[in-house]
Parts: structure tokens; C-alpha cells; sequence
């Protein structure tokens, strides 16, 4: 198991936490995909220790091109969240309908680069760096008085 800066494995709790404030940013982020990425590495990572649990089946609020379809809710801790469902899901977890008022996420707070840095940490994923262009560097212009050549003009002999 990975450890923390601190030396430390992550607690369960905390790592609840910091997906719960991963998951709330991406819904408004502008780099959304690279969060759900870190979320979804996440979940399958407890998924495998067996640190989540499968709930079931909700119907989706948002459902694309009017189609219906269904997301796999799984509890972390004292946390839910919503995941896309694998097929085998939909014969191994009960369908629940309708999202439920019951299934609430306790109120959080923790900066996202720290949830971020948690979890990158647990998971091993890192955010592919997003380069910077690179341009040619620029040279200092330069002044010749009216009808020499550049410097670097040779006129043909």
C-alpha cells in the first residue's frame, strides 16, 4: 500500500473526503476529464481492496440523447458517489429506481489541490502535465544605418 508524504497509509475516511471534493470540482472544472479520471482510478482501487461496496443501480438525471440509462452507486466510507456501470453489474447489484434523498454526502471541505495530491498519492495516477509551446527564442533586433546590409546578408560575390 502506498504511503503519504507523512509516511503514513491514508485513512479510509480521508480518502472518502478528498474523492467527495475531486467529484464535486469536476462537475464545474474546466479540465473535468482529468478529474473524473483521478475519481474513477480511485473507486476501482478500493473497489479491488474491497474498501467500497456496490449499493446498486440508479437511473441517471442527465440522461444523454433522451435515452435512459443507469449509473452504479457506491459507498466509501460514509460517502456515495456515481460511477458508470460495467456490464456485469446489472445481474450482480439490484436496480434502486430513482436517485433517493437518503443516499447524502455529509458536507466536506478541503482545498482540491490537497484532495488531489491525496489521492494521486493512493493511487499512483498522475495528471499528464500539460506542456507549455515552446517558441523560437527571439533575437534583439538589429539596426544598420540606410542601404548597408544586414550582418548576416552576404550579397553573392
Amino acid at each position: 500500500m502506498r504511503t503519504l508524504d507523512n509516511g503514513k497509509p491514508p485513512r479510509l475516511h480521508d480518502i472518502a473526503r478528498a474523492l467527495f471534493i475531486v467529484n464535486r470540482n469536476a462537475k464545474t472544472a474546466i479540465h473535468a476529464k482529468e478529474l473524473y479520471s483521478l475519481k474513477h482510478k480511485t473507486v476501482q482501487k478500493l473497489l479491488e481492496e474491497n474498501k467500497a461496496k456496490k449499493i446498486g443501480l440508479h437511473f441517471s438525471k442527465n440522461p444523454k440523447n433522451a435515452q435512459q440509462h443507469s449509473n452504479l452507486l457506491i459507498q466509501v466510507d460514509n460517502y456515495y458517489f456515481h460511477v458508470p456501470p460495467r456490464k456485469k453489474d446489472f445481474s450482480e447489484v439490484p436496480h434502486l429506481g430513482e436517485g433517493d434523498a437518503s443516499y447524502r454526502n455529509p458536507k466536506t471541505s478541503m482545498p482540491l489541490y490537497e484532495a488531489k495530491r491525496l489521492l494521486e498519492q493512493y493511487t499512483g495516477y498522475r495528471f499528464q502535465a500539460k506542456s507549455k509551446p515552446t517558441y523560437p527564442k527571439r533575437q534583439a533586433p538589429v539596426f544598420t544605418k540606410l542601404g548597408e546590409p544586414y550582418p548576416w546578408h552576404h550579397p553573392k560575390r
